[in-house]
């Protein structure tokens, strides 16, 4: 359990200097973490919001923009994201425990437990100041996950969930896919047709440029369901905690072609995650976005 008072636990408060405006002048709160998390991710989540404040205190938006490295996916390291993974790598490190992030890869501390973890989901957001970007984690032990944890940066907000026990927040519990709220991550190249088949037969969309904060609106039934429409942009470590959130709310997430999802090393390995209030939803939902 996440326990202020251990020993070695220092909060780190970061004076905001509001003369200049090339970076991003508003605190990041302290997150607001439940009792029960395991020690090593609770600390990550603190590491991440940490590193975060500091690094919009030191670091203009061009600066955290920056792309400083080749990440382990294969896609360009912004510095937020350096910034942000270094620390959670050196909280792992300390808790003795294995990580999977996605600058970093697989980094092997000889345990039977791993953090999966997304340092920064929503970088660009994160970086320009946008206040939509979180950090999210799960605890797998042995490959098996048994928890996770989301933490919305600029509200300190968290959404907390165990394997196979129900979560103080449901979804929406929405079967129909007409009239209802869908988050759609951004239509690009081949995409374009399916983002609009949904968006015609739906209430609302939006596209928040955060699928882990995204997911976590479905769990608590703020949304109706959430879907990459094909582009195949998600890596594990964008859909790990919404599998162990999602289904304990009383939702589902899904691979919109049906593949597996799996706590795969191999970070060149991609999904287009669907997640959604009920079955019947996604279902209705995938069907609509294949045509």
């Amino acid at each position: 359990m996440f326990d202020p008072a251990r020993p070695g636990y220092v909060p780190v408060m970061i004076p905001i200097d509001v003369s200049d405006p090339s970076r991003i002048n508003w605190p990041v709160p302290e997150p607001e973490l439940p009792e029960g998390v395991h020690v090593a991710l609770a600390e990550a989540a603190q590491a991440a919001a940490t590193a975060y404040r500091a690094a919009r205190h030191t670091h203009s938006r061009r600066e955290l923009r920056e792309e400083v490295a080749q990440g382990a996916d294969g896609t360009p390291t912004m510095r937020v994201d350096a910034l942000v993974e270094d620390a959670i790598a050196e909280s792992a490190h300390r808790n003795g425990v294995n990580l999977l992030s996605e600058e970093a890869g697989f980094l092997d501390h000889g345990s039977a437990v791993t953090l999966v973890i997304d340092p920064v989901d929503g970088s660009a957001n994160a970086a320009l100041g946008v206040p939509l970007s979180c950090f999210a984690g799960v605890v797998a032990v042995d490959g098996v996950a048994t928890e996770a944890l989301t933490l919305w940066f600029d509200t300190g907000r968290t959404w907390f969930a165990r394997a196979g026990e129900p979560t103080p927040y449901r979804t929406s519990g929405r079967t129909a896919l007409d009239g209802a709220s869908v988050n759609l991550m951004r239509p690009k190249r081949g995409t374009e047709e399916a983002w609009l088949r949904v968006s015609k037969r739906v209430e609302r969309t939006r596209s928040l440029s955060t699928t882990c904060l995204e997911t976590a609106l479905v769990a608590e039934g703020a949304v109706d369901a959430f879907a990459d429409c094909g582009s195949d942009t998600h890596r594990i470590m964008d859909l790990a905690a919404a599998l162990v959130t999602v289904p304990a709310a009383g939702g589902v997430l899904l691979d919109l072609h049906g593949r597996p999802l799996s706590f795969d090393p191999d970070l060149t390995r991609r999904w287009s995650g669907v997640a959604a209030a009920t079955p019947q939803l996604a279902d209705e939902l995938i069907a609509t976005i294949l045509g």
